[in-house]
């Protein structure tokens, strides 16, 4: 990847970047879809998976570093935000 495209990316996900206290940063999924260039959340929610499954095949911890913190209403009124 070209220096100035890394670069533009790093200064865009910095522009989204949460804290939460004690040195903690976090991002929303639903910004990092954006970012990524997801344009529809079903297609973004299968990488969200696979990460997942890396952390799992690694052997880390998957609530390390994936925490359901908002929940989206569906048209049936569930709530869904358990990713």
């Amino acid at each position: 990847m070209k220096p100035e495209v890394v670069h533009r990316l790093h200064r865009h996900f910095e522009d989204y970047v949460h804290d939460a206290g004690g040195g903690v940063e976090f991002w929303y999924a639903r910004d990092l879809q954006v970012l990524l260039g997801y344009k529809e959340w079903r297609n973004f929610v299968k990488v969200v998976v696979k990460a997942k499954e890396s952390c799992q095949t690694t052997k880390h911890e998957i609530s390390d570093h994936f925490v359901t913190s908002q929940m989206v209403s569906l048209g049936s009124g569930v709530g869904a935000g358990d990713l």
